[in-house]
């Protein structure tokens, strides 16, 4: 029999942010528990700051009937054992005359099955809530009272209710029934006494229960706003999903601040509202207005007070803005003082960071023929706003206040603009560039210097994400840096505790790792084969990863992949950066001579040849001449020089595939 089941978990208002990251998680859970306790059925969860909330249309009201199987001893055991079948008949629970023999494997076994009747949900419902609950992570947890129970803010009531019947039990210090509470303004408990009469009274009472219907509420009345004012509310859709969590019956509200605060940089106002108020900002032809939304939770017609109060206090932090940017103007944007902050243990001060950034820059400003200057003097002042009031009180800003205390201390333009951008993804002048590459180089190597290397899932100091950021700045800009080269030449600076130099390898193999994750999509063979090639540049990996991936598929390569497969059978136990010395004279079939001869063409055609796609093609056209190699040569003969002389041929060719696409015979 089926019948709607109802769960509501009613708390104290829960934190966004940690309810909002374990999201996707509940529903798996609760569906975990449903199959675990075989009441698998679809369900829909709700959730308000407030509750949490499951609904089942259809719910079985018992489990279905399940089959237990017992297998015994195998036949030859039992026959010469009874004590073996007394055994399995006592474990099971029947007496030996009861018990059957059964095939499996080829052999027969002692078997034994019984029908379970399934139980119902009212002696399961409690024990499936508790684990449910207990399942969540949140984070930090708390205790509350004298309760037993952890959880991320106090359980006040559980309704729970099949159709009109209460399913009663205790959990987390309170015990279940059919009482639900409205919005914080009705102070009454609200009486359930049907599971389609919950939605009702809620909705009755000032709770919005469906966030997407909160969510479409706080839309609807942002673009009223827009369309009554002429302005354009930039909605940001992290901040909007905490709010549709913190609200229960959201209304947006339009408010106001004075005009003397747009002075300041609009990032200053928009971190002002977005961050620390859950405020959108409100511009008018592209441009910042003094204007902003506000959410509120109230259950009223008059917001006049609710409008006020947020203008004051948004008011209150704009005038300590005004301050710091004030104060900040003053001083200047001067790195003195860095030598005083200490960046990690181990690793000096903010200050011993900039003079290796700078050492670093300039041996990249070098490679890539950008005048050093600039870039000593980005670097210089790269962490210069860290000692402002502004970056103390706004530490998201470090960087953006750099530009605009930079510009108004008379920066060049590019300079200021790598000091905004040195800690995102994106560069767009050189300076910028080499500032971010520097930043980034600096963080990898010198935490590897001193052991703070990522494992498994833990990377505290986010060392992936700036591996990322390297390779998308030199892939997306095209820049030919050979990032190989340039790791090894700065290695050498970084010392570990015991005075060994940081190992260039496997910062480098750390670092090429991520294009695994930027090629996400690729097969991971492909990537794989174009890192064992010889690379000179990001921008020429990822042609080469395009190539090849392109390559592979193509209608011939099955064919071209068997002729690999042949050439890695022959190549085993050749090193191919050993000196391969083909002596034409011991050229003896016309096979190998011809093959031989085609292939000194092919490298003179690519000697000038620009194009990468070009170089492979002029390659793969030498597979018949390989294929006929195969065919009419044999490579392992008696004669030591004969047999080597051939095994250096086929590696000198596939070197040169080595080198310009990479090692194609690892791809299946």
């Amino acid at each position: 029999m089926l019948k709607p089941l109802l769960v509501e978990v009613g708390v104290e208002e829960l934190p966004a942010i940690p309810l909002l990251k374990e999201l996707p998680n509940i529903e798996k859970k609760w569906l975990q528990i449903l199959e675990e306790y075989r009441f698998k059925t679809n369900f829909q969860f709700f959730y308000t700051p407030r509750r949490l909330t499951l609904w089942h249309r259809e719910f079985p009201v018992k489990q279905a009937e399940k089959l237990e199987e017992f297998w015994g001893p195998p036949q030859g055991v039992a026959e010469k054992n009874p004590k073996a079948v007394e055994g399995f008949a006592r474990k099971v629970g029947v007496t030996p005359d009861q018990l059957q023999w059964k095939e499996k494997k080829g052999g027969k076994f002692l078997y034994y099955s019984r029908r379970v009747e399934g139980e119902s949900i009212k002696n399961l419902l409690g024990e499936m809530v508790e684990k449910w609950l207990n399942s969540l992570d949140f984070g930090k947890e708390m205790e509350w009272g004298s309760c037993k129970y952890r959880f991320i803010r106090p359980v006040r009531w559980i309704l729970a209710m099949v159709e009109d019947e209460v399913i009663p039990f205790s959990t987390y210090c309170v015990t279940s029934g059919n009482r639900t509470r409205g919005h914080r303004i009705f102070k009454r408990e609200i009486e359930v006494g049907f599971v389609g009469d919950y939605f009702c009274q809620l909705d009755k009472k000032g709770v919005i229960l469906y966030p997407d219907q909160r969510r479409k509420r706080i839309l609807e009345g942002i673009r009223q706003i827009e369309e009554k004012e002429g302005v354009q509310v930039a909605v940001n859709p992290s901040l909007l999903e905490e709010i549709v969590a913190i609200t229960e019956y959201p209304t947006s509200l339009l408010g106001k601040f004075d005009e003397k605060f747009l002075q300041l940089p609009p990032e200053v106002i928009v971190t002002s509202m977005e961050t620390h108020q859950r405020y959108f900002p409100v511009y008018k032809d592209g441009k910042l207005t003094n204007r902003f939304v506000v959410v509120s939770n109230a259950f009223t017609d008059n917001f006049s007070k609710i409008i006020a109060g947020n203008e004051k206090v948004l008011r209150a932090r704009l005038e300590d803005a005004l301050f710091f940017w004030q104060q900040d103007l003053k001083r200047g944007l001067d790195p003195t003082g860095l030598e005083k902050i200490v960046y990690m243990d181990g690793l000096g001060s903010l200050a011993d960071k900039v003079e290796r950034e700078k050492r670093i820059g300039e041996k990249i400003a070098d490679k890539l023929g950008v005048e050093r200057e600039p870039v000593e003097e980005a670097i210089k002042y790269g962490k210069a706003d860290l000692l402002t009031e502004m970056v103390y009180e706004f530490p998201e800003l470090q960087g953006i206040m750099g530009y605009y205390y930079g510009l108004k201390q008379g920066l060049n333009g590019e300079v200021a603009t790598a000091l905004k951008e040195q800690y995102g993804e994106t560069a767009s002048n050189p300076i910028s560039l080499i500032l971010n590459l520097a930043q980034k180089l600096d963080n990898i190597l010198g935490l590897f210097s001193i052991g703070k290397i990522p494992k498994g899932n833990r990377d505290p100091f986010a060392l992936r994400r700036s591996a990322n950021h390297i390779l998308k700045l030199l892939l997306d800009r095209g820049v030919a840096l050979n990032l190989e080269e340039v790791v090894k030449e700065i290695a050498k600076e970084y010392k570990t505790p015991d005075g060994k130099e940081v190992d260039p390898a496997q910062v480098l193999e750390f670092i090429f790792e991520r294009l695994y994750h930027l090629y996400k999509e690729t097969n991971p063979a492909i990537i794989r084969a174009v890192l064992r090639g010889k690379n000179h540049s990001l921008p020429e990996i990822g042609e080469k990863i395009q190539l090849l991936h392109q390559l592979t598929q193509s209608e011939g390569w099955g064919e071209l992949s068997s002729t690999f497969k042949r050439i890695a059978n022959i190549l085993k136990g050749v090193e191919l950066s050993d000196q391969l010395e083909v002596d034409p004279s011991l050229l003896q079939e016309e096979a190998e001579r011809r093959l031989w001869e085609e292939f000194q063409k092919v490298v003179e055609r690519n000697r000038e040849e620009p194009s990468l796609e070009v170089r492979l093609d002029n390659l793969l056209s030498l597979k018949p001449a390989i294929d006929r190699f195969f065919d009419e040569v044999r490579v392992n003969v008696e004669d030591p020089n004969l047999r080597r002389n051939r095994q250096h041929l086929i590696a000198t060719i596939y070197r040169e595939f080595l080198n310009t696409i990479g090692d194609i015979k690892e791809v299946g």
